[in-house]
C-alpha cells in the first residue's frame, strides 16, 4: 500500500513538471510571435515610412529635422531602434527627416530683441532653440549677446538657433563688505572709491563698545548683501 501511494507521488510529480515546461514553452513561443524585426526606413518618405512600420504592428514618430546633404529633403536620416533589431509590436520607432542640405544663411542677432530675432530667424525659414537669460553688465536689456549656430555658419545640422539674451537688470552687483570697527572717514574714502555714496550717518551712545568715538559700529545694506553701483549706505557711527 506505502508503494502504490509513493509510486502515486511521483507520477504526479512527474506530470506536474511536464505540464509546467509545457507552460513555460507555449510562453515563450508566444512572446516570441509577439516580436517583430525593425525595417529600415531610412530613405522613405514618412508617409512612407508609417506604412511599413505600420504594416509589422509599429508606430512611427517623427521626432526631429536636420539637414543632410546626403539624404534628399523630405526622407528619413535616421530611426532608433537600428534596422532589424528585435521589438514588440506596438513599440515606438523614432525616425528623423532630412531638410536637405543647408541653404539657409545663419543671421547675425546680437543686439536684436526676442521679437526681431524671432521674425528674422523664421524669414529664413529657421527655428528658435534653446533660450537662455544672463547677466551681462553693460549690455543692453533684453536683447541677444550671443547664438549657436554663430552666424553665416556652415555645415549646420539644425535648423535651430539657441539664443542667450541679456537679463533686464544687468546692473554690476557687488557684495557688501564690513566696515565695523573703521573710522568714519576711512570707511567714506572706501565707499567712494568702490563707486558707492554714503547716505546717512547716525551718531550714537554706546556706552557698552569700548570703540573710540567716530568708530563705525553698524551699517546698513549688511556685510554680504549684494549692491549696485551707487547704493547708498549707511552707518551708525559712536559719538
Amino acid at each position: 500500500m506505502l508503494l502504490k501511494l509513493v509510486k502515486g507521488f511521483f507520477l504526479g510529480l512527474v506530470v506536474l513538471l511536464v505540464f509546467l515546461s509545457c507552460a513555460l514553452l507555449a510562453m515563450r513561443f508566444a512572446i516570441q510571435g509577439r516580436e517583430v524585426h525593425v525595417p529600415r526606413l531610412q530613405g522613405l518618405t514618412p508617409a512612407e515610412a508609417e506604412r511599413v512600420a505600420n504594416a509589422d504592428g509599429l508606430v512611427l514618430s517623427v521626432e526631429s529635422r536636420f539637414y543632410s546633404p546626403a539624404v534628399p529633403e523630405g526622407r528619413i536620416v535616421s530611426q532608433s531602434p537600428a534596422p532589424d533589431a528585435k521589438v514588440r509590436r506596438g513599440w515606438k520607432i523614432r525616425v528623423a527627416e532630412s531638410l536637405g542640405p543647408q541653404r539657409a544663411a545663419i543671421p547675425n542677432l546680437a543686439g536684436q530683441s526676442l521679437h526681431a530675432a524671432g521674425l528674422n530667424i523664421s524669414r529664413r525659414g529657421l527655428e528658435i532653440g534653446a533660450v537662455a537669460t544672463l547677466h551681462m553688465p553693460g549690455a543692453q536689456p533684453e536683447t541677444v549677446v550671443a547664438q549657436s549656430p554663430s552666424p553665416s555658419a556652415k555645415d549646420v545640422m539644425s535648423p535651430k538657433i539657441g539664443l542667450v539674451f541679456s537679463a533686464t537688470d544687468n546692473a554690476q552687483r557687488y557684495i557688501m563688505p564690513s566696515f565695523a570697527g573703521k573710522p568714519l572717514a576711512e570707511a567714506t574714502a572706501a565707499l567712494e572709491h568702490a563707486g558707492f555714496k554714503l547716505d546717512k550717518v547716525q551718531r550714537i551712545a554706546a556706552t557698552e563698545s569700548s570703540a573710540a568715538s567716530g568708530t563705525v559700529l553698524r551699517q546698513y545694506p549688511t556685510v554680504g548683501q549684494k549692491i549696485t553701483v551707487g547704493t547708498g549706505v549707511n552707518f551708525e557711527v559712536k559719538k
